[in-house]
């Protein structure tokens, strides 16, 4: 049985003493105790460092947002995964839909991407999902089976099976929308069915979840968990959230 997993991503937000604050005030909840959800908060790059020894023996893990496919080089502004792995970050977001907008991510630097972070110990979150104007023109499925079958592309079946997967339909990304509970089970189903090494990996549901919706998400066949943007940013909420996602298990 997949446990469930809720990875919050804080995208641009959250200077050190932000970052830290929020996570001794996490660690600190009672209702986190439980133990029935894997945990990760994806920090911005200059809050890793301080974060490490703080969750370092927690539930909760440490995870990059991105990440550069070269061990080094003349890559300005660029993290690479032995940077990541020093710091023992255990999760890099790769794929989201907001580097595919905004920095020219592609398939196959995606694809280049989850080769070395999986070369260095760091499992990948691949993140994939369809435009408003494809979901409407009943391309959905489409969409995410091409992006994830590119993604893993050429890489080992035993590698893409230690891989999570995040369905964001990009319409819903902060835009308080989300799918039905059974429409984005089917979607992530077909996922799943993408590529035999995928059967028993975890997928995660992207966009919008709350504490109030992600247990009617988790309760699917299909969905062992959330990424989560927004409602990761307050305690509260979060801790709320991860209580949800739980209590479906």
């Amino acid at each position: 049985m997949r446990r469930p997993f809720v990875c919050g991503n804080w995208k641009m937000h959250k200077t050190i003493a932000e970052a830290t604050a929020f996570v001794h005030e996490l660690l600190a909840a009672p209702s986190l105790g439980a133990g029935a959800v894997d945990i990760a908060i994806a920090a911005p790059f200059t809050a890793l460092a301080a974060l490490e020894p703080i969750l370092a023996g927690s539930r909760i893990a440490l995870a990059a947002q991105n990440m550069h496919w070269a061990e080094s080089g003349a890559y300005t502004g660029e993290i690479s995964a032995p940077m990541l792995a020093e710091l023992r970050v255990r999760y890099v977001i790769l794929g989201h839909s907001e580097p595919r907008e905004y920095l020219g991510e592609t398939d196959a630097s995606i694809n280049k991407k989850i080769r070395a972070a999986l070369a260095h110990g760091i499992t990948p979150l691949v993140a994939v999902g369809e435009t408003q104007e494809e979901h409407d023109a009943g391309r959905a499925i489409e969409r995410v089976v091409h992006q994830t079958r590119a993604a893993f592309a050429g890489i080992a079946p035993h590698d893409v099976a230690k891989c999570v997967i995040a369905y964001e339909p990009i319409w819903a990304i902060g835009s308080g929308r989300v799918c039905t509970a059974e429409e984005a089970n089917h979607t992530m189903g077909a996922i799943r069915e993408a590529l035999p090494a995928l059967c028993d990996a975890r997928i995660l549901y992207g966009g919008s979840a709350k504490a109030d919706n992600v247990a009617g998400l988790c309760a699917m066949e299909n969905i062992d968990g959330a990424l989560v943007g927004g409602a990761s940013l307050t305690v509260g909420p979060f801790v709320d959230l991860i209580t949800n996602a739980g209590s479906s298990s």
